[in-house]
């Protein structure tokens, strides 16, 4: 039941997509500010101590060369500025030939951005604000194309098995083996899996993939198994965090094998991570609409509560014994208690009639078919004996509902 037009909740005056809206910031914000004390807790330390050994070094090193503090450090600043260009202390590949700029490419258009390549001219950077634009919107539309794709296929498999299985047992429609008239895309509207199935495909192959690609990472640039798969997902995922970038070495063994394997592992990886968010979203928002639903349903209860108190000669309907599992099967007609019935001298609108009553619109218009054809509901034997009965339409309902109400008067 939902409660969109009631004035007694918080959730009255806004529609459902506004409450999802709200309800998703609402929990996202939570969910910020528990990875923030989380991270806290656990990493604050070995910042604090990583600090304390730096500054150790640091007075260590000036008193034993007798260096001044103030040139040590503005030493040091000139060093960070030369470490942003890209110069490290150990030698590198270069940062702006031909495959490092195509490298730096690849991470601005798949969003990922590891940071360890910036442009530092004027031109470079107005240039990159174009260029970002453009790009980045085509790979996300090669993302979604991606998605799709991936769900075609699943479900062209789903198909493909499902009519083995009939012709195995000789079961499979004539129409079916001769082929229809219909598009590719028609015979498998009725196929598309779930997304729970999609999710869990997605999730075993950027398992499978992210594996792959540890196994390679991890002896070429000399990372721990686990600070691989940390990289394969700050990269596949495209946060990009660029404290571990691949490729970056000046030489490699199978220099050009091993760049084009980090290439096929970065992109289906991207592809992979980038289609499970979105199918996780889908989740997401079932998640928030089941919480909607469950506090429309609370709301919609205290309303009631508040809209049906017990007025002087009044319909009201908090003590009428209920039914579950209505349909327009089911009798809408219920019976009320002794303080529920109607005075003798009231008039009651049809409104009033329907919210005491509970009746829905489709057992009104199952029963005025009945009553318009002749042959209206037996409500009870006593409503034939109080001059009630009889009448088509929307009268036949009303006198009987009158008949029931005046039995014990």
């Amino acid at each position: 039941m939902a409660c969109r037009g009631c004035c007694c909740c918080g959730f009255g005056h806004i529609n459902e997509d506004n409450g999802r809206f709200l309800l998703l910031a609402i929990l996202i914000i939570l969910y910020l500010l528990c990875g923030a004390a989380v991270f806290s807790a656990i990493e604050q330390p070995k910042e604090k101590e990583a600090k304390e050994r730096w500054q150790q070094k640091f007075d260590t090193f000036s008193q034993k060369y007798n260096l001044n503090v103030s040139d040590l450090r503005n030493f040091l600043r000139d060093y960070e500025e030369a470490n942003v260009a890209g110069i490290r202390v150990d030698s590198i590949r270069p940062r702006w030939d031909f495959t490092g700029a195509f490298y730096f490419v690849g991470t601005v258009v798949s969003t990922i951005g590891f940071g360890m390549t910036t442009p530092a001219t004027i031109a470079g950077k107005i240039f990159l604000i174009f260029y970002g634009l453009i790009g980045c919107a085509a790979t996300i539309l090669f993302f979604n194309l991606f998605l799709e794709r991936l769900i075609t296929v699943i479900a062209y498999i789903m198909k493909s098995f499902h009519e083995r299985q009939l012709k195995r047992k000789g079961g499979l429609p004539p129409e079916t083996r001769r082929g229809s008239g219909h598009s590719e895309v028609d015979s498998l509207a009725g196929w598309k899996p779930s997304v729970y199935y999609v999710m869990l495909i997605l999730c075993v192959a950027s398992i499978i993939i992210s594996c792959c690609a540890s196994a390679m990472f991890s002896p070429i640039e000399g990372w721990g198994y686990f600070d691989s798969l940390y990289f394969c997902f700050v990269a596949f995922s495209t946060i990009g965090f660029g404290d571990m970038v691949s490729s970056q070495k000046a030489k490699y063994e199978n220099q050009g094998l091993y760049r084009f394997g980090n290439f096929i592992f970065i992109l289906m990886g991207v592809c992979c991570i980038y289609s499970l968010f979105n199918v996780i979203s889908i989740v997401i928002k079932q998640c928030v609409n089941w919480i909607l639903r469950k506090l429309e349903c609370r709301c919609c209860q205290r309303c009631q509560r508040k809209l049906f108190r017990p007025k002087r000669n009044a319909v009201m309907p908090g003590n009428v014994r209920t039914r579950r599992n209505i349909s327009i099967e089911t009798d809408g007609v219920y019976e009320s208690e002794t303080d529920g019935r109607r005075m003798s001298g009231e008039m009651i609108s049809m409104k009033d009639f329907l919210a005491a009553n509970k009746v829905s619109l489709a057992i009104m218009q199952k029963q005025l078919s009945e009553t318009a054809n002749g042959c209206p509901r037996q409500i009870g034997t006593s409503s034939r004996h109080n001059g009630f009965s009889g009448g088509i339409g929307a009268l036949a309902i009303m006198n009987n509902r009158l008949a029931e109400t005046s039995v014990d008067r």
